[in-house]
């Protein structure tokens, strides 16, 4: 009995089945059920049976699950503690949202990649709504989203927020938001949700939004007169500078975007520990440098 076949079982019981583990584990399928076959082979016992749910442990896999979080457990304190962790390997999975892979994430992933030279990474853009559904359904490590995620099973570190400022074409004129379309983030997230909310209270409901997960192209739409919207300042920064959009105020500023950086408390990760601390210090030291 190994350790790789105790920690290859372990997440086929925890994810479900062969396919998602081997995904988790960077493996072949093959691989994954030979490991799982020769420990079942060796202890003498059936540990998975398939069941209406997908593959789920027996009584003595759940008896032996119980042990392999342990040897997990110490797995990682002692990576923590003792291992030189630039010699550390394997594959790392990361979901950032859109706003996140705009500003500071090229700085995290050129940090996080010299502690841990010889890590792959697996990188994400996505909404945060399904950055979240990743995380507890375990196919990312380590999510940069729009926090925190309330699961009791989920830690979340705090990130520096990214305040709104509305954007129009430069030398537009005056904008009326009755008339003129206001475009924001994606449909199905917490900004649009809100600035849906605040534009039908003060203006009605017949305010025109259009929604966009591209915030590239948002802003492009801006300085092309087709809308205006609110949108991080350091973001719009180029177009700023290349005189195409300008701030103005419409007489309310839409909450500040709240992110986390945010991983799961069990079975512990070192790299996303780690990983959640490195882009706390990289956001921290990006929005100090830019008027966010």
């Amino acid at each position: 009995m190994t350790f790789e076949q105790l920690r290859t079982f372990f997440w086929v019981a925890r994810l479900g089945g062969f396919r998602r583990a081997s995904e988790r584990l960077n493996l072949s399928q093959p691989a994954v059920s030979t490991r799982v076959a020769t420990l079942e082979s060796e202890l003498g016992v059936k540990l998975l049976e398939r069941t209406a749910r997908g593959i789920a442990p027996t009584k003595p896999g759940t008896l032996l699950l119980s042990y392999a979080e342990q040897m997990l457990f110490v797995h990682e304190e002692i990576i923590k503690r003792v291992a030189n962790t630039s010699q550390m390997d394997g594959l790392f999975r990361v979901g950032a949202s859109e706003t996140v892979a705009q500003a500071w994430l090229p700085d995290f992933l050129k940090a996080f990649s010299k502690e841990f030279p010889r890590v792959n990474i697996d990188l994400t853009v996505d909404i945060s709504g399904n950055l979240r559904n990743s995380l507890l359904q375990q196919t990312v490590d380590l999510a940069f989203l729009m926090g925190p995620v309330s699961e009791f099973t989920v830690e979340n570190v705090m990130l520096p927020r990214f305040h709104l400022y509305w954007y129009k074409s430069k030398g537009s004129g005056a904008v009326d938001l009755n008339e003129t379309p206001v475009i924001s983030y994606a449909a199905r997230t917490r900004p649009h949700r809100e600035l849906m909310a605040e534009l039908s209270r003060r203006f009605g409901p017949n305010v025109r939004v259009y929604s966009s997960a591209s915030l590239s192209a948002s802003l492009q739409m801006i300085a092309a007169g087709i809308a205006v919207g609110p949108y991080p300042r350091a973001l719009a920064s180029s177009l700023i500078w290349s005189e195409q959009i300008e701030e103005f105020d419409p007489g309310f500023q839409p909450n500040p975007l709240e992110f986390t950086a945010s991983f799961l408390a069990e079975p512990r990760s070192f790299l996303a520990e780690r990983g959640a601390e490195i882009a706390q210090e990289i956001a921290v030291e990006w929005d100090n440098n830019h008027e966010s």
